[in-house]
């Protein structure tokens, strides 16, 4: 930037000759704020997942079957069983990338293809979701969601730099980011035990999980088959900051495998349920999952 002013100023003083000069340092500067604002929102999301990552609780301690799993649902303790989380080491906190397909319209045509990185904590329970979405071949934008603390945000900027929509310090938005947080606990499903999770018994394939914390609070229902595989979530969640009154949102798994010795959904979509029928805005692929990254790990996305 300080090369485009001083250019400037000398064509300023070679008008005559050199004016045509302006257009490529126009073109330039473009460039520099748009790598220095991409930058930015880089660094931003690094500062936030490093804070996040040192604030949480580190627990080294093997689930074993003898723990107090005896008090949740049949069907949650045959989820827990039938993951693979009982006997492996506490999962305190979880690095994973996806590959999406997006709809930020119920009348929209097309999808937008974007890829995204997001980080859990357990204790604090806290999430960090960073995404680069291709609105069309000249757009693209970036997202960042994140709980922590009890509280919800949501901010999604084109080209890192004009803001589309951030919402923060609103009391719909911390409850939705916390059912969020919720139905995620399906990538790390020792979460289950958490103790800021109760759990009631709605049939023998599903259960009502109620998350509270920091004087946030919300629920939904987890739905398994027979074995205990995942299935669905469905929670009465507010699409928006505007929203009156919630809506029915699901996680539907798609395919589930087993990663890092935990089964898992690996590809998932989501649905809201309007007046005029169900809109499927989202499709996700899980392509990488890491449990317990060191907190120096938080550079990769």
């Amino acid at each position: 930037m300080v090369g485009v002013i001083l250019s400037q100023l000398l064509i300023i003083n070679y008008w005559g000759d050199a004016r045509c000069g302006t257009i490529a340092n126009l073109a330039i500067l473009a460039a520099t704020i748009l790598a220095y604002s991409a930058f930015s929102f880089k660094k931003k999301v690094s500062d936030e997942v490093a804070t996040m990552l040192d604030n949480s609780s580190t627990l080294e301690r093997p689930i074993s079957s003898d723990q107090v799993i005896s008090d949740l649902p049949p069907i949650v303790q045959k989820w827990l069983l039938k993951s693979g989380a009982i006997g492996q080491e506490v999962i305190y906190n979880i690095y994973l990338e996806q590959d999406l397909e997006m709809m930020m319209k119920p009348d929209q045509k097309e999808w937008m293809n974007g890829k995204a990185g997001q980080y859990f904590t357990i204790e604090p329970p806290a999430f960090n979701w960073s995404v680069s979405l291709k609105l069309n071949p000249l757009l693209n934008a970036v997202g960042r969601d994140r709980f922590e603390n009890g509280q919800g945000e949501m901010t999604i900027k084109l080209y890192s730099i004009f803001s589309i929509a951030h919402v923060k310090n609103d009391e719909r938005v911390n409850q939705a980011t916390l059912q969020r947080y919720l139905a995620e606990t399906v990538w790390f499903p020792s979460a289950a035990l958490s103790p800021h999770v109760t759990w009631e018994t709605i049939d023998d394939h599903s259960a009502r999980a109620t998350m509270a914390y920091n004087g946030t609070k919300g629920s939904g229902i987890f739905h398994f088959d027979e074995t205990g595989t995942f299935k669905q979530f469905m929670a009465m969640r507010y699409k928006d900051a505007a929203d009156t009154v919630p809506l029915e949102w699901t996680i539907t798994a798609i395919k589930t495998e087993t990663r890092n010795g935990i089964e898992i959904p690996v590809e998932s979509k989501a649905d809201w349920k309007l007046d005029n029928g169900s809109w499927t805005w989202l499709r996700l692929k899980v392509t990488d999952i890491r449990y317990n990254v060191r907190k120096t790990d938080h550079t990769r996305f």
